[in-house]
């Protein structure tokens, strides 16, 4: 059956062998919390790497017992992330953290060209978010909302793939995936419809596989089934999509934070393209959303 809602992910993960997690500067209490609530709900082993007299005042203060955890003592936020990485690479991880450190010190930790994360020296890196919203029947795995600025067709066509591997780690065999553009309409000078009209033919010839590609198609018809029937948008997708491709990093990030902070929605997010899941999650976000974030990553990794 698809996960449709993403605390059905614990359940899930149940049935899996468990996976070690080693989170980077560990050393707040929305990472420290949300990692306790993982070991203690048997989805991950956890590593913290940071400073362990902070790590051990946080777990006083919250009634967290810290021998839970394995401690790396590393109190510089990029030696701490250097230090996460090289334990990964190590063997000694199948999940990669973000934690208080700042989002361009842990992107450059995986990035480094000798010590990174890179599964290729060509490997595309993006952010891959699963949204759980109350006007929605199900879930949405959208990307790119947050490292990606403007996709070109490459790109796009790594993403079209992300999405589809995500989906199918949510129990969704055949995900309806949306390309998504200002219109529905095939207008030449908006190249957002233009490379999803190329990718769309991809996916009917074969080339990209494990999903319905369909676009472009404008938001409404996307998610709405009475727009579909208004507008007489006959399509495989819309109305009823799985997954959303965002054309820029402006039109996912505001549909990312329309959702959670408008919408009452609440999410998981990942970034692809490395070794490992990679846990990436803004320092503000709350306990609950990385717990959700850490779920995702043991669905996905290997």
């Amino acid at each position: 059956m698809p996960i449709t809602k993403l605390e059905q992910m614990f359940e899930a993960l149940k049935s899996k062998p468990k996976k070690r997690l080693v989170a980077a500067y560990a050393n707040d209490a929305h990472t420290i919390g949300a990692v306790s609530n993982a070991v203690d709900m048997g989805i991950v082993d956890a590593t913290l790497v940071g400073d362990e007299t902070t790590i051990r005042n946080v777990c006083k203060q919250d009634n967290i017992d810290v021998n839970k955890f394995k401690i790396v003592q590393e109190a510089d936020e990029n030696k701490a992330s250097a230090k996460a990485v090289a334990l990964i690479n190590a063997g000694e991880g199948a999940i990669l953290m973000k934690g208080l450190v700042s989002t361009d010190k842990y992107m450059r930790a995986i990035l480094n060209k000798e010590n990174g994360l890179m599964e290729s020296p060509n490997a595309i890196l993006s952010h891959v978010t699963v949204i759980e919203t109350p006007k929605y029947h199900k879930l949405l795995v959208v990307s790119d909302v947050a490292i990606i600025p403007l996709p070109d067709l490459k790109q796009k066509i790594a993403i079209t793939n992300y999405l589809i591997k995500t989906a199918h780690a949510l129990d969704i065999a055949n995900p309806k995936v949306a390309l998504l553009a200002a219109t529905e309409q095939m207008s030449l000078g908006m190249v957002a419809c233009t490379d999803a009209a190329i990718i769309s033919k991809m996916g009917d010839r074969g080339q990209i596989k494990g999903g319905i590609i369909d676009g472009p198609l404008a938001l409404d018809v996307i998610v709405d089934k009475e727009s579909c029937e208004i507008k007489k948008l006959k399509s495989p997708v819309a109305g009823d999509a799985d997954c959303i491709l965002f054309p820029n990093i402006e039109s996912g990030n505001v549909f990312f934070k329309t959702n959670t902070k408008l919408c009452g929605g609440e999410l998981a997010a990942v970034v692809f393209g490395a070794k490992v899941p990679c846990v990436l999650t803004s320092r503000g976000d709350s306990e609950k959303t990385k717990l959700y974030s850490i779920a995702l990553a043991a669905t996905l990794a290997k």
